[in-house]
């Protein structure tokens, strides 16, 4: 059973009605990154917890009330084929709750809360989290997402890499690879795995690698052309 790596970005979600963060018509639009998503502001005071708090329990509202799109299932049925791995940058469960049985989160899940002192102590969550709401041991909780100025988990990274590094098929759908340290993925990536790469701007990307095919429109868009090239493989 050949394997598949699916490395996905905000481009898939944008499909189910989630605004990339990094899109102008996006959340930034009226929030300062700096100030929604930093764990320097977190620490400063009560006012700036409430605020992000605030932030992120309109983000997972949004999505609770929004659904996987055509490639998220897509990608869920080549379970039936193929050893699938989906790697993503998403905080949002559209690819679990599509059906995808083996799902890495790089930049967590805002389907989970945790310790604001302890990251190992997690807990599902499908609601708003307040001011006062704690964890088991008596830590405020919130959002189980990375935060500017904090690193992703290196066991994350190290699983990442190894899925990458032993896949027969990369297929990267929906981000410019321009966010470190997932940019540094195509690089474990051995000659001889097919890489496919899906994206409306696929030009920005700037992958220079034999071996490649380039779908250059929207994720669902593609689906059908995706099923071609891999019975092809």
């Amino acid at each position: 059973m050949k394997k598949i790596v699916f490395f996905t970005g905000a481009g898939v979600s944008v499909e189910s009605g989630i605004p990339a963060f990094r899109d102008r018509l996006g959340l930034w639009k009226t929030n300062n990154p700096e100030e929604i998503t930093s764990i320097k502001f977190w620490r400063i005071n009560n006012t700036n917890k409430l605020n992000m708090l605030t932030f992120h329990n309109q983000f997972r509202r949004q999505i609770i009330n929004s659904q996987p799109n055509a490639m998220h299932g897509y990608i869920a049925s080549l379970q039936v084929n193929y050893d699938v791995t989906v790697v993503t940058q998403n905080v949002d469960d559209f690819h679990e709750r599509a059906g995808n049985l083996s799902v890495l989160h790089l930049h967590g899940n805002i389907m989970e809360s945790r310790s604001s002192l302890n990251p190992k102590l997690v807990y599902p969550c499908n609601s708003d989290i307040n001011i006062g709401d704690k964890c088991e041991k008596g830590s405020q909780l919130r959002p189980n997402v990375v935060w500017f100025g904090e690193e992703l988990k290196v066991q994350d990274l190290n699983i990442a890499e190894e899925k990458i590094s032993n896949c027969d098929i990369l297929i990267v759908i929906g981000t410019s690879l321009n966010v470190s340290p997932a940019n540094e993925f195509i690089n474990y990536l051995p000659q001889s795995t097919k890489l496919i790469v899906i994206d409306p701007n696929v030009q920005e990307i700037g992958i220079t690698r034999f071996n490649t095919k380039y779908f250059n429109i929207a994720a669902t868009e593609a689906i059908s052309e995706l099923d071609d090239a891999l019975k092809d493989l």
